[in-house]
């Protein structure tokens, strides 16, 4: 272990440190034969030592790394501008990401991204800004950022289903024990201490049987009161010991199925397909969804059909409540109006469970309500981190959308190098606007973990603004500009096949983004004068959007697969935790209960008889032979006891 922990750490060190080394030979500065080269190959191989050095520890102090990778990076850059790779810095980055609270990276961000446009205003000759490298910087080091960020909540994940894996396995390890620490409790209070009365009761009644001859008669009535309640009490406790079926919560299938038949007869048909046995929390938030749903559909679908599903699919339920369009629209009564809370308190009781709601008209004029929420089927887990999607990422979305406005405006950037002062100044408003549409472009990334098709959608609608912008911003070649903006398609594209609990349905969205990214790209060529607008035909449109959108879609298509395969692993990854949960819990059960079952033979065998025997002998009027009994019954118990306190050999 420390071996492979000792080669992770150095292994990319060392392939950075041979790369640049390798460019130090063929390429380096030390090649011009002067002082002056021969300084500053020297000052090169030294920034070289270091950043090795400090990325040796990026995983034991990232912070420090970070620093001395920034400063090996000045000086590597100081004495070779254009040959030094400066690769220890990103890579710092991205450990510290991984391994700091986004406070502390949000700060280490700022800092290199700072110290990168200084060094190359200082090389500039702090004469020009030098627009396209500090857009570098800056994409540079936020995508890095945000990729750590993405990294260190999965990884905080996997450690807490570990955690939670280990303490079940705690839990199963020491089930036994505790099931007869538990039983010895239980036990110990029902009929200990009533033993230990009779053998007091009926010692005393011997005693001072000479002198009070009633106590006699009354500690056999106590005794045999007492045996009474003790054989009842051991009895229960045998039948509970023994019972093979775990209780439960009850199902809640019947409750929902009572519910809309409540609803169908106010004379609307109601179609259901619901699993046998909702249970726990769940099975919970499944009836006040649809107690919700359905009232709503009364209130303002009269007369409509409505068809309620809840199904299983892998560790979830799907919920879904369609309601047709009113068909006595005009019938609902004066009044009758809702509190504007019902959809909101859909979505808060599936947010309790970690689950999500989506609620909204459909196309033949009806309502729907959709939900996804975590199968528990028992008390609340820890599950519903998985699903705080906003605070799960809180830098990784954001760099996405980040890149993908950015991006593009590099490109912009990149092109203005070569134009004369007079058109670079000219076109600074022409590049702030790109710009802000860019920027306006790539925002609903942000919410591509919780809404993907909410930021397809949004990513799509501002695509179609490409072609005024091209006729307000007369830039040389903008059109090419935009297609560096179908990043932020791809994008969306993925996040559609990873975070849509639709799956393969989502595939028209997919040939839709297609069909709409040509068709802005084209549009934005024709005002660009790329494509020549004067007799543009229909022909000619279809000769140039069929065979495009096809390559676009089947391009999409790729994206949305990966997606797919990637949700398809993340939910094989839950599933494997759940069943290894759910394993756990069950071996526990059954040493519990074989736990259970061996005491409630040994209560039986060693106990109970003798509390039969000891009513007997109360009853016979036979107090001498009642008090041996109840000692034996007692120094039974209190082996039994003792047993319990003792480990099992292994």
């Amino acid at each position: 272990m420390a071996e492979t922990e000792t080669v992770r750490r150095w292994l990319l060190p060392a392939l950075l440190a041979v790369a640049q080394l390798a460019w130090l030979v063929i390429a380096g500065p030390w090649r011009g034969g002067d002082l002056r080269a021969e300084v500053a190959a020297g000052a090169v191989g030294c920034a070289l030592v270091v950043e090795t050095a400090a990325l040796g520890r990026r995983r034991q102090a990232p912070v420090s790394a970070l620093a001395w990778s920034v400063g090996a990076m000045a000086v590597g850059l100081a004495a070779w501008q254009d040959g030094y790779l400066a690769l220890g810095a990103p890579v710092s980055l991205y450990s510290v990401a991984v391994r700091c609270p986004l406070p502390v990276t949000l700060r280490a961000v700022a800092a290199v991204v700072g110290a990168e446009w200084l060094l190359s205003f200082a090389r500039a000759g702090f004469r020009t800004v030098p627009a396209a490298e500090w857009a570098v910087a800056a994409l540079l080091y936020v995508l890095c950022a945000g990729l750590g960020e993405a990294r260190r909540k999965w990884r905080a994940r996997r450690l807490t289903a570990a955690r939670r894996l280990a303490g079940a396995e705690e839990g199963r390890r020491h089930a036994a024990a505790n099931e007869r620490q538990r039983l010895a409790r239980e036990l110990h209070d029902v009929s200990a201490h009533h033993l230990t009365s009779v053998v007091v009761t009926v010692d005393t009644a011997l005693r001072l049987g000479g002198t009070r001859p009633e106590l006699t008669a009354e500690a056999l009535e106590f005794a045999e009161r007492t045996g009474r309640e003790t054989k009842a009490s051991l009895q229960r406790l045998v039948g509970l010991m023994r019972d093979p079926e775990p209780r439960e919560a009850p199902s809640l299938t019947g409750p929902v199925q009572q519910l809309v038949a409540g609803f169908g007869r106010l004379g609307r048909p109601v179609a259901t397909e619901l699993p046998p046995d909702l249970t726990g929390p769940a099975g919970e938030a499944v009836h006040g969804i649809v107690r919700e749903a359905l009232t709503n559909a009364v209130r303002y679908a009269p007369g409509a059909a409505v068809r309620v599903v809840v199904r299983r699919d892998a560790g979830r339920l799907l919920l879904s409540v369609t309601n047709g369009p009113s068909a006595a629209r005009a019938a609902r009564p004066a009044g009758i109006t809702g509190s504007g809370l019902g959809v909101k308190g859909m979505r808060q009781r599936a947010a309790a469970l970690g689950g999500e709601l989506d609620a909204g008209p459909t196309a033949e004029g009806g309502w729907r309500v959709e939900a996804v929420l975590p199968d528990t089927g028992g008390a609340p887990s820890a599950e519903g981190w998985r699903r705080d999607v906003l605070r799960e990422q809180q830098l990784a979305d954001p760099a996405l959308a980040f890149t993908a406005a950015l991006l593009p405006v590099l490109f912009v950037l990149v092109g203005a190098e070569d134009w004369s002062r007079a058109a670079r100044h000219a076109a600074v408003p022409s590049i702030a606007l790109v710009a802000a549409l860019f920027a306006l472009h790539g925002l609903p990334l942000v919410w591509r973990r919780r809404a993907p098709r909410a930021a397809l959608t949004g990513v799509l609608a501002t695509s179609l603004l490409w072609p005024l912008a091209t006729a307000l911003a007369p830039l040389s070649a903008l059109s090419a500009y935009f297609a560096g903006g179908l990043i932020a398609e791809c994008l969306a594209v993925n996040a559609l096949g990873a975070y849509s609990h639709r799956g393969t349905r989502t595939l028209p969205w997919v040939l839709t983004t297609g069909t709409v990214s040509t068709g802005a790209l084209l549009a934005t060529a024709a005002a660009d004068g790329d494509v020549p607008a004067g007799g543009f035909s229909w022909v000619t449109g279809a000769v140039l959007v069929v065979p495009l959108s096809l390559v676009a879609c089947a391009g999409f298509a790729l994206l949305w697969g990966g997606g797919l395969l990637v949700r398809r692993r993340r939910l094989r990854v839950l599933a494997r935790d759940d069943f290894a949960l759910a394993s756990s819990a069950w071996q526990a059960d059954r040493s519990a209960g074989a736990e259970r079952e061996l005491l409630a033979q040994r209560l039986s065998d060693a106990v109970l008889h003798r509390t039969e025997r000891l009513v007997e002998l109360a009853r016979a009027g036979r107090p001498d032979e009642v008090a041996a009994e109840a000692r034996s019954t007692l120094a039974a118990m209190r082996e039994l006891l003792h047993g319990l306190d003792r480990p099992p050999p292994s």
